[in-house]
Formats: structure tokens, sequence, C-alpha cells
């Protein structure tokens, strides 16, 4: 256990930001992490007030980035942050992430990783050449039952893996949203903002780390559909693929923020010689387990006779609902843990893990080969990085 709370920065979460407070939520949640610095808006005004909001400090409520890392990397070593986390716009990811790897700062990011897979890449090198630390919050890796389906298959139970299916539907964009004020929607819409992928990009990158993650195999080919299903919009907001996997699986994937009626409708099945597997994100707490020769498996969070991946990130007793909160929490505290240790020289115990910034550029190629399947007359394309 570590003798201090870890200090951490945030750029960009400031007021009336989405995922700036579930990321502070997430870090606060074990009581390993205090915020203690910020540029937390491009706006001076709102970067203030929003520091005023979480009871910062003052001088280290910044108003640019480049402010916070040349003051922050100038302070004592048991006052200046341990790490920051960056919860801009995809297109603002990059030159704070490598800045701050550059004054010798952690770094948390929100996916996708970068604008593109070069921008990845570079980054990679840098965490590399620096030896820092990064954690790329995929939050879904994060539910005990994810971890429970990746260790079950894991261990051989269901024999080998020959089918995965998996699948984010969503509504929010089923109108024009982002003519209609809606602030998430304009920049998530926005190729010059979000990149050149869409749905895609923002939860199709999810449900490819999600099937890698849990499978044990990674996407080798794939043949990709996109569609702009709402007149006017820039980007995909439907689409599918189909997968073939490394170690000889086949499957789909389906991506769709036009499903009307769907909130956060994420799932997957994986099926092997033996059995499958089957999850759903807004059914968190539960992992059913259908065998080839005998009955089905219902299996519960927080229960007996889970593995020490599954139990370590439980929370609360069995019945007691953990959700996104608890997930996006599990990462943050898997990435103190683990950064702790590496400041106090101790091992990082074996259960430990989250998404980094290999699973980042694995998310960019993802886009990139999505969109050139989709323009392509071949029926297949190779998963290049």
């Amino acid at each position: 256990m570590s003798n201090r709370k870890l200090r951490m920065g945030m750029i960009g979460g400031g007021k009336d930001a989405f995922i700036g407070a579930i990321h502070r939520i997430a870090a606060n949640m074990d009581g390993q992490v205090e915020l203690v610095c910020g540029a937390l808006s491009m706006h001076p005004d709102v970067a203030q007030e929003s520091g005023k909001m979480l009871f910062l400090d003052p001088e280290r409520t910044y108003n640019t980035y480049d402010e916070m890392f040349k003051a922050e990397a100038q302070k004592p070593a048991d006052e200046r942050m341990d790490f920051v986390t960056i919860v801009t716009p995809n297109f603002a990811h990059f030159a704070p992430a490598m800045q701050a790897l550059e004054n010798g700062f952690n770094v948390v990011i929100e996916k996708p990783i970068t604008f593109t897979l070069e921008e990845a890449q570079q980054l990679k090198a840098k965490v590399e050449e620096t030896g820092l630390m990064l954690l790329l919050t995929h939050t879904y890796a994060g539910y005990p039952m994810v971890k429970e389906a990746r260790e079950l298959i894991k261990s051989g139970a269901l024999g080998k893996v020959r089918k995965i299916y998996v699948e984010y539907l969503q509504g929010w964009l089923s109108r024009l949203s982002e003519r209609e004020g809606n602030a998430q929607a304009s920049w998530r819409t926005d190729p010059s903002k979000s990149g050149k992928a869409g749905a895609m990009g923002d939860i199709g990158t999810h449900a490819a780390h999600l099937a890698e993650y849990i499978s044990g195999q990674k996407i080798d080919e794939l043949s990709a559909s996109l569609n702009i299903v709402v007149d006017g919009r820039m980007l995909d907001d439907d689409g599918a693929v189909l997968l073939r996997f490394d170690g000889g699986a086949t499957g789909t994937l389906i991506a769709s923020q036009v499903a009307a009626g769907s909130e956060n409708a994420l799932s997957i099945r994986v099926f092997g010689e033996n059995g499958g597997l089957e999850w759903h994100q807004m059914e968190p707490n539960t992992l059913i387990v259908r065998w080839l020769d005998k009955p089905a498996e219902i299996l519960r969070a927080g229960t007996a006779n889970l593995s020490s991946a599954a139990s370590s990130n439980c929370r609360t007793p069995g019945g007691h609902p953990e959700g996104y909160l608890e997930a996006f929490g599990n990462l943050y505290r898997n990435f103190a843990l683990a950064l702790s240790a590496k400041i106090e020289g101790r091992e990082v115990p074996e259960w430990i893990d989250f998404p980094s910034v290999d699973d980042g550029i694995r998310g960019m190629a993802f886009i990139n080969n999505v969109v050139a399947s989709n323009a392509s007359d071949e029926k297949w394309t190779k998963y290049t990085i």
C-alpha cells in the first residue's frame, strides 16, 4: 500500500463537461488520488471558474496546459503532480500527451488515443523512451465480469474460440443533433475534431477492444460497411464489420448511433468448442455461460468462486449493483496501484491490468482499416498497423 495519494492534474473536463466529471469521480473512488491542478478549459474564464468549483488552489488553476506543465515541472518532487488526465476532444489529445511525457509526467487519456495512427505511434515511442506510464480509459475492460469472461476463456474451459459477436447500439444521434445545439454531437460528428470515423471511431473502437480483450485473439482481417443514415451528417453513424481473428475465430461487429431507443447497449457473445458466454453492459453484474452438454450457468459479480482477476475488481457483496462508475474507478485504482508501486520500487500485483498505449494503437488501426475497407472493392482488408 502506498504511503501517500497520487497527485493528479487535468486538461479539459471543466464546467459542464460530461466525461471530466466521470474521471474525477472514478479517480477519487478509492482514496488513492487527489486532483491538485488543472487547465480545465481553453477559455480562461471557464478554466478559472471550474477551478473554483473544484476547490483548486487558484495558483494551480492554469489557463493553458503549456503553462501548467512548465509550472508543475518546477515544483519540488513532493508537490508536483504525478500524472495528468487528458479529457479533451480527439483532435486535442496528442499535443498535451506528448508534452506531458516530455516533462516527466505519466498520462491518463481518453480514447481514441490520438487523432491519427501516426500520432499514436509517436506517443508509444515517447512512452518507451521515457519509461513513463499511460492509461487509456477503455472503460469496459474495468468491469469484473468482463475480466471473469476473459479468465474463463484463458482457462480453456470453453475450448478453442470459434465465434465472436459484439455490438454497440446507441440511439442518441437518430436526429441531426449536431445542428440543434448539442455540443457532444457537434464535435463527435465533425471530421476536423473527431477524425475520419464517426460511430466506428467513437463506439466501434470500444467494441473492437472488448472483443480482443475477452477473447485473447487479435483482429487479423476485416470487411466493413459504413453508413451515414441521417441526411446532412459528415461521418458514419452506423456500420457493420465482418471479422477474422488471428486465433482462427470469425465474427461480426456492429456499431450504430441511430438505433433509436437504444441507450448504451454494448454486448458480446463468444463461443468455443464446448460452450459460449454472454455479457451485456446494461446488466453488467451478470455473465451467462452456456454449455454444449450441461445446463447454463449464471455468474454474478461479488459472489464466491470467481477468478482473482474478477473478485479483485469487485467492490461490494453480491446483489449490490456495480456499474459504469465502478468500472471506471477500477481503471484508475489499478493504474494508481501500479504507478505507486513503480514510484516506491515495489512489485505490481499480478491481477492488476489496464489498457495501455498498445491498445490505443490498435484502436487507431481499427479506425484506419475499417475506413479503408469500406472504400475498397476488395472483400477482405488485412488489418495493418
